[in-house]
């Protein structure tokens, strides 16, 4: 394994659930992201970037290791993460780097690897294995709420409650001027907190530092603290892609019709709420901007700004009432087009500095795209590619020309809709536990969604951006449908695990070749 290439320090931020569309960099009408652009002013903004899966557990499986689902096989939150796949850590750790967290990674452990009374084993928001939590927290973040505790500040006896603690009294919806704001001050609430510990951190180490920034807003609850819970007026955000009503809506498909049926699914029908909630999810992406504006300056007076690879982008993006769907889920882009600004310090990137591309990346190349900054090889089971030439400009990449060589032509993403705790879906649809699963293919022009054992969906998205009409039973579409059929056929085939499939042993021992996915 080659040594990194140069002391070169890199910090990894993901903010959870944010939609990819949310930069006011990108003409967003309301979000303002004034931080965030500054930093793809300074970097390279992918601007068709996608997550692998959803929600949280299997995205970040795939963030971390590099791998689609259908390799790593975390499907679920809860669902294990074999032991045997490496990841960006437990690679980093092996070239000599001490990789540390403040947040978490939903990682559910291997239980073969655990002892029976371990408490990983009673929480899917287990540490990604190799590394090292200096801050972990999750749904109990109590280094956070021990903090606001030991300044004084009132904590609700279940600590999970903290993050949207109000108030008594009406909300926007009910009749308040303006969303009811989280009752700690800013300068104290969650996002703070987390990098705060990091900048003590980041100023206390003499070495080299990967370091892993996992901030839970925008995430729900949609409560944020004075004055960003009233920094956008809901009656000024956007409206909602969506069809009439709910039926009118769960008529495209089966699986829709289903997952609308589910309440924690379901958009309210109460629009004040809807756009109470969606005012606040804008508000809270402020509120991490304003951090990491923080962050940045913080690096720029302690001398590492020159010497920090910068990654930030999240796991996976939200419905916000689209489609009336909330959460994440499903096929639509809502829930899976997400941001990815890379700020590579290196003189050898200040060719692409403000570049914007629009080839399809995924989450899959984040750490392979880490490890190339370190001058680390990519192990042989991940699915994606290094970013680094659109990062270098490189002859044909930048600004998201075609590339030379092979890039991907289109996102790839996965939804395992199975519940092990939960067998409604496999009533309501007539499926086995197994069967609860979908695969999208999108490129510029179509998507189309496959389904084991319940019928497809393709999408004209050149006439039908917003994904409304269905055109798999359009008999002028079949050549259509055949084609990305055909090709999810050969994409799944071409990305099947290969861990060792590039060795052969023989008689004058193992042969290794190794070969370009693509």
């Amino acid at each position: 394994m080659p040594s990194p290439a140069a002391p070169l320090n890199i910090l990894f931020i993901t903010a959870d659930q944010w939609r990819g569309e949310c930069l006011s960099t990108l003409g967003h009408p309301t979000v303002k992201t004034p931080n965030l652009d500054a930093l793809a002013a300074e970097g390279v903004l992918f601007n068709r970037h996608y997550a692998n899966a959803v929600p949280c557990g299997p995205s970040r499986a795939s963030l971390h290791t590099g791998m689609y689902l259908q390799n790593h096989r975390s499907g679920t939150n809860g669902t294990p993460l074999d032991a045997r796949h490496t990841n960006w850590a437990k690679e980093v750790a092996r070239a000599g780097y001490d990789p540390v967290l403040f947040g978490y990674t939903d990682t559910s452990q291997d239980p073969r690897e655990e002892d029976p009374e371990s408490p990983w084993l009673r929480t899917y928001e287990g540490p990604l294995p190799g590394i090292r939590p200096v801050c972990m927290m999750g749904t109990w973040p109590t280094p956070w709420t021990d903090d606001l505790a030991a300044k004084g500040f009132e904590v609700p006896e279940d600590i999970r409650l903290a993050y949207g603690k109000r108030e008594p009294g009406p909300d926007y919806e009910d009749g308040a001027a303006t969303p009811k704001p989280l009752v700690y001050p800013a300068e104290e609430d969650d996002t703070a907190f987390l990098v705060n510990r990091l900048m003590d951190y980041m100023g206390s180490t003499t070495k080299p530092f990967v370091a892993h920034l996992s901030l839970l807003r925008p995430h729900p609850p949609f409560v944020a603290p004075e004055p960003w819970n009233e920094m956008y007026d809901p009656e000024d955000v956007p409206g909602f892609t969506r069809a009439a009503t709910p039926d009118e809506e769960g008529a495209q498909h089966p699986w829709l019709a289903h997952q609308l049926s589910r309440r924690l699914f379901r958009a309210s029908s109460n629009e004040k709420k809807l756009r109470r909630m969606k005012a606040v999810y804008y508000g809270l992406m402020s509120r991490v901007d304003a951090e990491i504006g923080r962050l940045v300056a913080f690096l720029k007076e302690s001398g590492l700004w020159d010497r920090t690879l910068i990654v930030f982008t999240s796991d996976h993006g939200e419905q916000m009432g689209d489609h009336w769907l909330l959460g994440k889920c499903g096929y639509f882009d809502a829930s899976y087009r997400i941001p990815l600004i890379i700020r590579d310090p290196r003189e050898k990137a200040n060719v692409t500095r403000g570049n914007i591309v629009t080839r399809f990346s995924e989450n899959v190349d984040i750490m392979p795209t880490m490890l190339d900054a370190l001058g680390l090889e990519t192990p042989v089971q991940c699915d994606g590619k290094p970013l680094t030439p659109f990062l270098e400009g490189r002859e044909g990449y930048e600004m998201g020309a075609s590339a030379p060589g092979k890039w991907r032509d289109a996102a790839h993403w996965e939804f395992d809709f199975r519940d092990p705790a939960d067998d409604a879906a496999e009533r309501a649809l007539d499926l086995t536990l197994h069967q609860c699963t979908m695969n999208i293919i999108r490129d510029e022009k179509f998507k189309y969604v496959h389904f084991t054992s319940l019928p497809p969906l393709l999408f004209d998205l050149e006439k039908d951006p917003q994904e409304f009409v269905n055109r798999a039973n359009d008999p002028a579409y079949l050549p259509v449908v055949l084609h990305y059929a055909q090709k999810m056929l050969s994409w799944r085939m071409n990305h099947d695990e290969q861990t060792l499939t590039h060795i052969s042993i023989t008689d004058e021992g193992p042969v290794v070749r190794a070969a370009d996915r693509w």
